[in-house]
């Protein structure tokens, strides 16, 4: 059985269950975790973020009910509402990273949703890639190198289909997936114990 775990870069809500998630990773390191990027932004959805209305109103419930931080530089993005969401580029850089560090995919996708969400960075620049690598103690001309390589798109379009695939339609949403069984641990929010509680309930049933 492994963790399948399906968000999006540019999910506030995904951003509230970093914390959670990476809890239940500290808590099974025997489950492997499969981090998948969604693909929220894309296609006709790639708009100026003041066509998002609701933004500012999830992200203060977010932070009321995960804890979630949002920075000072993200609040001026939102406030001048130019910015772009694209979260094609997003999935090509969580793809650089976690191709960088597979084992430690969970800790880097929480570490560019804080890139975003409280420094302020673009996820579709390689500076960010950079700093987020170099933070990590990664090779970070490798990581911004894969960021802007063919292959990243076709490992974004990948991690697109796979969400298609387990049937996820909102983000974050957390599996375990045991061969052809899948089941739903969270969509959107939980804490770590409701999450050990789900599964102790399916180990005992196997």
């Amino acid at each position: 059985m492994q963790l399948v775990y399906a968000f999006d870069a540019y999910c506030g809500w995904s951003h509230g269950f970093s914390g959670t998630l990476g809890e239940v990773v500290s808590r099974h390191p025997e489950l492997p975790v499969e981090m998948v990027s969604g693909g929220l932004f894309t296609g006709s959805r790639r708009l100026p973020i003041r066509e998002f209305g609701y933004v500012q109103g999830a992200n203060a419930q977010i932070a009321q009910l995960t804890g979630a931080e949002f920075g000072e530089r993200y609040e001026r993005l939102i406030a001048d509402g130019s910015f772009v969401m694209d979260s094609e580029a997003a999935a090509r850089g969580m793809a650089a990273l976690r191709g960088a560090a597979p084992e430690r995919a969970a800790e880097l996708a929480a570490a560019l949703q804080h890139a975003f969400y409280v420094d302020g960075l673009s996820l579709s620049d390689p500076a960010t890639y950079r700093a987020v690598a170099e933070a990590a103690g990664l090779d970070a001309d490798a990581v911004v190198a894969a960021f802007e390589a063919p292959e990243a798109s076709a490992a974004a379009k990948a991690d697109f289909r796979r969400t298609a695939e387990l049937g996820v339609t909102g983000f974050p949403t957390l599996l375990a997936v045991d061969g052809p069984h899948v089941t739903v641990l969270a969509v959107g929010r939980a804490t770590a114990d409701q999450i050990d509680r789900r599964l102790t309930s399916l180990t005992a049933a196997r």
